[in-house]
């Protein structure tokens, strides 16, 4: 009695069809699933992790937007410290963290342009580990010298570093830092010989700013143009492209005659690696919805800081674009930590 063969089930064109009808209904299901979470999004509370302590200048931005956000968002938000290795800790509690949009970095030009260059042995890379959510600030800072320096304009205080070579200072908040390298750029573009002393934090650096134990200093605008207004030190000119608000009367580097110096650092906010699209949109809207608000706008200005939003993937170029110039710069200044 012959035997009937037998159809191999991937050749059998009604398997074949079964098959492909199932592997439709698995992609229809994935899509909705995702489009149901990106609905349903959120659904709790959001965590926004610092990797600083509180009180700082991102506690400072971070509050500023919390109120607002959580309107825009309707679920609460919770602030996070995990401070520790320029802001390394708090990044590595983000980078291992679901990727389901509910736990948010709030980082700055350190943590994410800067220490990839600074520190030998990183443990995340910026932008392999992290999705950008939406830039939400830039940063200038003001070059100060300290009042008994004679020298009432950028150009003349070049002129006064270059008579006296390697016997002027300035201080930094510590190695490998943005008051660390903007001087540092600052040196390249003028040619100048200065000296790094580097401080355990910005407050002692302006201690001895204002004693004169180091001369010069680059530093964030709202504590500069606090002491400027009292005549502790000496506003020269700010790294913005344009003037700032808090200093209105300061030239920028550029109009002093130093031209494409422009120096600022920001402030953005970033997702685990793989957080679903549709989610990053809805967190970066929210951002852009509570930058547009000005009464925040001018809190933020106040701040120091000027609202600057860019959403995911223009924030995710600008991180791109940003890191190579920085690491020039580490490179220059020679900083390294392990």
């Amino acid at each position: 009695m012959q035997k009937t063969p037998l159809t191999h089930p991937i050749t059998s064109p009604i398997t074949r069809r079964a098959l492909t009808w199932s592997l439709g209904l698995l992609g229809l299901v994935a899509a909705s699933s995702t489009f149901v979470h990106a609905q349903s999004f959120p659904s709790k509370p959001i965590r926004i992790v610092i990797g600083f302590p509180a009180g700082g200048p991102l506690d400072q931005h971070a509050r500023l937007l919390t109120d607002k956000l959580q309107a825009a968002l309707g679920q609460p938000i919770i602030i996070d410290y995990k401070a520790g290795a320029g802001g390394t800790v708090g990044a590595q509690e983000v980078m291992r963290a679901p990727a389901d949009g509910y736990t948010l970095l709030l980082a700055n030009t350190g943590t994410m342009v800067i220490n990839p260059a600074l520190y030998q042995k990183l443990p995340y890379q910026t932008l392999r580990d992290f999705t950008p959510v939406a830039r939400t600030a830039m940063q200038p800072l003001a070059l100060l010298v300290n009042p008994n320096v004679p020298a009432k304009t950028l150009p003349e205080f070049v002129a006064y570093v270059k008579s006296k070579p390697g016997q002027i200072n300035y201080g930094s908040a510590g190695n490998g830092g943005i008051s660390h390298l903007v001087p540092e750029m600052f040196k390249n573009r003028t040619d100048l010989f200065m000296v790094h002393i580097p401080y355990r934090g910005s407050a002692p650096a302006f201690t001895d700013l204002m004693a004169g134990q180091v001369q010069f200093m680059a530093e964030s605008i709202p504590q500069a143009a606090n002491y400027h207004k009292q005549g502790k030190v000496r506003a020269l000119a700010v790294t913005s492209k344009e003037r700032n608000s808090a200093l209105p009367d300061i030239p920028t580097v550029m109009e002093t005659g130093i031209k494409d110096f422009e120096v600022v650092g920001f402030y953005g906010f970033l997702a685990p690696v793989s957080t679903p699209k549709d989610v990053v949109s809805k967190l970066s809207d929210a951002f852009r919805q509570v930058l547009t608000m000005p009464d925040i706008r001018q809190r933020m200005i106040t701040q120091g800081a000027d609202p600057a939003f860019l959403p995911s993937e223009d924030f995710s170029k600008f991180l791109a674009a940003e890191m190579p110039r920085w690491a020039d710069a580490v490179r220059h200044s020679g900083a390294k930590l392990d």
